[in-house]
């Protein structure tokens, strides 16, 4: 055996990578080894400033083709597997980050577990999925990753063989094997209906079976059973932004793939409860209620003449298959012998449930009741309902508008609604939802756009008369700017009775606040939407409202540090907003999985927002690559929404730490630093007349629109501007060039122009806020390269000034650089964080050549050259950087 592709002090890595070694030799070939080997080797030997080591590309240039594709996916897979072993071990994880020392943390503040019990109470964590286009990867090698990850918890265990039989050691290496001989790259574009099954692996696999165990959990930690407070949600077939692909259709598919999944599931939850609940009459007391359930169940079977929890389960199993087929529109996979009438909702299932669990309870020293198998299926029941995961609909304002518009034009109400000013639309609308009657009628002829709209509408109502309002709870606005925007959807929302006239059970409508300009104007649109009498009572009986805030397009728009504080401000100026109108806030956050998309550690994200804007009420995206990373298996599943849970009790229940005069000194400097940030990064991106053809040049940006990896179009429109480019192409290509431009650029002048480096050093030490921004600035500028950066710079030699605008991002970069490690007091990026930087030091080797050889194949392929294998290997080798960089889309 060769040495191992490693160079960690990690175990699991070494033993991986070992494996990966001997893999790669033994399919790969003895050539391939040695070469990719000499390159690794070489390329540690560079890091590690080992003399005669300084050429930046050894032995790239002996590689052919066939030879790079199969070089790039080595190293893709030893990042996958160092991600895998490190995430086992827990590398940059946050040991405070879990409920329970939350809980010690605030006893040690005076706040004992009554009071977290009430805060949940009243409480909403959620997760929502999203099928924002950053996973490179395809399910099929994801699926292997995790069964190394289930196989290794074996190895841990001592245990030698699998349930199966198999020696452990030796299905580890089949599964490495596997992973070499599966092709890392989509042939075919994702469709809508391919993300929604996505989707349903991790709802099915891993929240269904984890969130209940969390909970028990939790109630041993509290002392008594909290509120089901932490539910999921989804955009998956309901956010049509940007996506014509998101249909009725795709609406249906989604919620009806999601209430089949979780009536299966109760379904062979409430059998295995049958073969379990033995429980006899002649030897233990059974309440009348349960003999109820049981006279009523139709089960006459003598065997079981004496078992009333058996014979009441029987009746509940009729009842669910049933529920299942009128449902899912087939018998469920099996059916019962008796006949049973649908359950209504899902908390008449519950009710039937906890009758069962109440007898338990009452029998003996209470040892059978509401825990166990029983226990986790109540708490099921009340986290997932009869949808599995909440579906949001997502739609952009000016859709909106052009819809109501003709709906107002067919109908004869507004003959040109577009020419309408603010004012005059807002008066049109509020005198639209004084009534119920839709503006629709059977017989009129709608344009393609308006038709699929009201389609999305009435299938939306159908789908909540059929699994309950929790299926689909929000309407979410894009581009939301102004009051208009908001009524037009309740007006809209009408058309299918999912708003009426001094109802109290409508859709909520969201808007979601992106750009710098819009988030400034939040507080003003809120207070007015509150005022509207046609508004006040509905948001009253709801008592509370979602504002959703973007951090990908206000960062696109006025750059990282100026994006940050000002989702910041916004967020704490809604505060006296909700307050006054006497409702809670639920701000929504729409993170992506890089820095310059609102990334970085959720937990200390949640910590440092302002006081009062969380109050236990919170929902955050979990998009791309960051669903497989947090929630792929179940420990790291556990861990993440521990994490998020945890944040969410201390943010909302920490005394403040700063005091009055601090707060004022802080902002100020804030405000100072954004101003300067902000001219420097529009001055760059927006005000620089070259920049965009300089971006599309320097980086992938062409390059990864050829990837399959999502359902949606990379830009809004056919515009090549930046302001029309989506963010996620934005930052992902940034990232390939190994520059990271959203996740810093303007910082290094603001921190060069700002004269009191104390006071900044001081906000660094006390304020989580600024902490937190800093965090993650420092780890975007430690994943960067300006000297690998500079190679993909040349590639735009043919764009005018291209010299000079590299040189700002260089210059501004190294500023960013020197002003972090001065205001932190360090002497290197991550000299605070060892296991952070450790864990990006191991990755740097393998990134390099990487980058090198995609710079590479990117000249070939725009010099014009057609072999297949030269898009193949760009296309893996932006797979591969994404992989080893982790958080970069």
């Amino acid at each position: 055996m060769g040495p191992p592709i490693q160079i960690s002090q990690n175990p699991d890595i070494r033993y991986l990578g070992r494996i990966l070694g001997d893999v790669i030799r033994a399919y790969g070939g003895d050539k391939l080894y040695r070469q990719t080997e000499y390159i690794r080797s070489a390329s540690v030997d560079r890091h590690r400033g080992i003399a005669g080591a300084e050429a930046i590309d050894p032995g790239l240039d002996a590689l052919s083709l066939d030879d790079t594709i199969a070089f790039v996916r080595g190293f893709m897979l030893f990042s996958m597997l160092a991600n895998l072993a490190e995430d086992r071990q827990g590398v940059a994880a946050e040991p405070e980050a879990t409920v329970a020392a939350a809980l010690a943390r605030l006893a040690g503040d005076g706040i004992d577990a009554r009071a977290v019990a009430a805060l949940m109470e009243a409480a909403l964590v959620a997760p929502v999925l999203t099928a924002h286009p950053t996973e490179v990867r395809r399910k099929s090698v994801l699926d292997h990753k995790n069964r190394i990850a289930e196989l290794m918890l074996l190895r841990d265990a001592g245990v030698d063989e699998t349930p199966e039989g198999d020696v452990v050691e030796d299905a580890i290496r089949r599964q490495v094997v596997l992973l070499w001989q599966t092709r890392p790259l989509r042939t075919e574009k994702l469709f809508v209906a391919d993300e929604i099954d996505n989707a349903l692996t991790y709802l099915q696999g891993v929240f269904l079976p984890v969130l209940p165990k969390l909970y028990a959990r939790w109630e041993g930690e509290l002392g008594q059973r909290p509120a089901s407070f932490l539910r999921v949600g989804s955009w998956i077939g309901g956010d049509r932004d940007g996506n014509p692909f998101v249909t009725a259709e795709t609406l249906r598919l989604a919620t009806g793939s999601n209430a089949a999944a979780v009536l299966g599931h109760y379904i062979d939850a409430v059998h295995a409860l049958g073969a379990e609940l033995s429980v006899s009459s002649a030897l233990a007391p059974v309440p009348d209620t349960v003999e109820a359930l049981a006279a009523a169940s139709g089960d006459s079977a003598p065997s079981r003449s004496d078992e009333p929890y058996r014979r009441a389960l029987s009746g509940i199993y009729a009842r669910l298959t049933a529920t299942y087929a009128a449902i899912a529109g087939r018998p469920a996979p099996r059916p019962s012998a008796l006949p049973g009438e649908p359950y209504a909702t899902p908390e008449h299932f519950r009710r039937d449930l906890v009758t069962l669990a109440d007898g338990l309870e009452a029998s003996g020293e209470g040892q059978l009741g509401g825990i166990g198998a029983l226990g986790r299926l109540i708490r099921a029941v009340e986290v997932f309902g009869f949808h599995l995961a909440t579906l949001d609909m997502r739609q952009n304002s000016a859709v909106h508008e052009r819809v109501l518009a003709e709906l107002l034009r067919v109908s004869g109400v507004e003959a040109d609604y577009l020419a309408l000013d603010e004012e005059a639309r807002i008066a049109l609308l509020r005198r639209e939802l004084a009534s119920n009657r839709p503006l629709a009628a059977p017989w009129h002829r709608w344009s393609e756009e308006t038709a699929g709209e009201l389609a999305i509408v009435h299938a939306a109502a159908d789908v909540r008369a059929r699994l309950g309002d929790d299926a689909i709870c929000q309407w979410i606005i894009s581009k939301a700017e102004s009051l208009s925007d908001l009524l037009e959807v309740h007006v809209l929302a009408r058309e299918a009775g999912l708003w009426t006239a001094g109802g109290t059970d409508s859709l909520m409508v969201v808007p979601l606040f992106e750009t710098i300009a819009d988030l400034d104007d939040a507080p003003a649109i809120m207070a007015r939407y509150f005022a509207l009498p046609e508004i006040a009572p509905q948001v009253a009986a709801r008592g509370h409202q979602e504002v959703m805030i973007g951090y990908s397009d206000s960062n696109k728009d006025g750059g990282y540090l100026t994006s940050t504080w000002g989702l910041h401000q916004a967020s704490d100026a809604l505060t006296p907003v909700f307050a006054a109108a006497g409702t809670s806030m639920q701000l929504f956050h729409g993170r992506g999985g890089a820095v310059g998309r609102g990334g970085g550690s959720a937990f200390a994200a949640i910590r440092a927002q302002p006081a009062g804007t969380v109050q236990g009420r919170i929902r955050i995206t979990e998009q791309g690559e960051v669903i497989a990373a947090k929630f792929g298996t179940a420990d790291s599943a556990v861990s993440n929404l521990e994490a998020m849970v945890s944040a969410s009790l201390l943010a909302s229940l920490e005394p403040e730490g700063l005091c009055a005069q601090d707060c004022m000194r802080f902002t100020a400097a804030m405000d100072a630093l954004s101003d300067t940030a902000f001219a420097a990064y529009r001055g760059l991106v927006y005000d620089t007349p070259a920049f965009r053809d300089f971006f599309r040049a320097m980086t992938p940006i062409a390059e990864i629109a050829t990837l399959k990896i999502g359902s949606r179009p990379s830009s809004r429109t056919r515009s090549t501007a930046i302001e029309d480019l989506r963010a996620i192409p934005w930052v992902f290509s940034w990232a390939q060039a190994r520059t990271m431009l959203p996740g810093w650029y303007g910082t290094g002048e603001a921190f060069a122009a700002f004269e009191d480096k104390p006071l900044l050093a001081d906000m660094a030490q006390s304020w989580p806020f600024f902490g937190a921004l800093l965090g993650n600035m420092e780890m975007v500028l430690a994943k960067s390269d300006m000297g690998i950066a500079a190679r993909y710079a040349e590639l735009a030699g043919g764009v005018d000034g291209h010299d000079a605008i590299f040189g700002q991002i260089r210059d501004g970069w190294h500023r960013a650089h020197d002003g972090l490690l001065t205001i932190t007091g360090q002497t290197r990026l991550l000299e605070n964080n060892p296991a952070l930087e450790a864990s990006i030091r191991l990755r740097l080797p393998y990134i390099e050549p990487l980058n090198l050889l995609q710079i590479e194949l990117m000249k070939r392929h725009r010099a014009g050259e057609t072999d297949p294998r030269i898009a193949e290997g760009i296309q893996l080798t932006i797979n591969a950087i994404a992989t080893a960089l982790r958080n970069s889309g």
